[in-house]
Formats: C-alpha cells, structure tokens, sequence
C-alpha cells in the first residue's frame, strides 16, 4: 500500500519523506490556505520535497473552468495530479483531462456509483472519504471495500486512496482490504510506529544495559 501524506505544511512533508515511507501528498484548498504564501508557490516547494503524485483541487463548478484551472496548475510541476469533486461536471472533466493525459484524483467520492463513473471516465484515483461517512454512523471502509471489488471486477486501472483518514485503525483496515494508497494526516503517520509494549521494552533494555556495563 501507497503512503500520502494529507496536508500542505512543508515541515510536516519533510518530516514525513525524511522516514522513507512517503509516495505521494494530498492537498485541498482547506489545507492550502493554512499555509503562507502564494498556494502555487507552496505546490511547488510540496514536489520539489516529494517526486511521487501531488494532488492539486480545482475550484470550479463547470467542466471547462476544472479544465482551464487543471492545466494551469499542471504547469507548476511534473508531478501535478488533477483533484476533481465527484459531481457530474467533475466526471465530464475527468473525461476531458484524460483525453489530454493529464492525471487525475476523483475527490469526494461517497458511494460506489460515484467511484465507478469516475473509474469509468478515466481518473487515475477515486478517493473515498471514510472519515466523513463513519461521522454519519456508516461504516466508510465499507465503501473502499466495494470499490476495490469493482475496480478489479473490470480491471480498471484506477487506484483507491482512502481518504479523511481518523485513526490508525483506518490504515490498517485499508491495508487489510487491499486498498491501493491511503493519505494519512501526519499524526496519524506518527501514531503509526507507537505502541506503549515498545516503549517498556526500550527502557528494559536499557536498563539491563546499564547493569552489563558496570
């Protein structure tokens, strides 16, 4: 499974890609406007640190401004993916942007129909939202379930992100189902590695290594 990272603060993507572990980043314009500086400026800065995807959102609403915005922001970097809301302007778009070459991230997908439109359109990634679902007492994880089983029912080459990631119980279900990539905010990353057996087992070590030494 593909590790993102889903933020745009720089220090966060450097510590991240520092581990080794990283693949990709996921932005929003949530997440770029807690940054300063002009947001195309810190895009750049994000894939310069990491060479793997970088997701970038458009914002409007018709499928010609996603299009005119979606080349714009590819001129920024090579490794640009186009973020587009599942709606169907968006589809219409992913559409368009796959005719030109241009990648893809299908962006608030909430159910399997959402997701095989976008696969169907042609988007490099569909990213279901589980966070948001289990928020509305539906099980998200569920959902990336479904879309892996369709992906590979007719072997589309569409990768699933799981995304609106909460907890580290999500990264393991997503790793368990199968999923493609999961963004990961960055102290989700860091409670990864975490568990309170290890840190005894550290502090025993030591210990008994002060007794040897002596």
């Amino acid at each position: 499974m593909k590790f993102f990272i889903d933020t745009a603060n720089i220090e966060q993507i450097r510590k991240a890609a520092a581990l080794g572990v990283l693949d990709g980043v996921t932005t929003n314009p949530t997440l770029l406007s807690r940054e300063e500086g002009e947001f195309k400026d810190v895009l750049k800065e994000i894939c310069s640190i990491v060479p793997g995807p970088v997701s970038a959102e458009v914002v409007s609403l018709d499928a010609e401004g996603m299009v005119e915005e979606g080349r714009e922001l590819c001129r920024i970097a090579d490794n640009i993916i186009i973020k587009v809301p599942c709606i169907m302007e968006g589809i219409k778009a992913i559409g368009m942007f796959s005719a030109e070459g241009i990648d893809t991230n299908a962006t608030l997908c909430f159910s399997a129909n959402q997701g095989l439109l976008a696969a169907k359109a042609g988007a490099t990634f569909v990213s279901p939202f589980v966070g948001r679902i289990d928020d509305i007492t539906w099980p998200g994880m569920e959902l990336v379930d479904d879309l892996m089983t369709i992906f590979t029912n007719y072997t589309f080459t569409t990768e699933v992100i799981v995304s609106s990631i909460r907890s580290v119980q999500h990264v393991y279900e997503a790793a368990l189902i199968g999923a493609d990539v999961a963004t990961i905010p960055f102290k989700v990353i860091e409670q990864l590695i975490k568990h309170p057996l290890t840190d005894v087992g550290i502090e025993r070590f030591l210990a008994d290594w002060e007794k040897v030494k002596k």
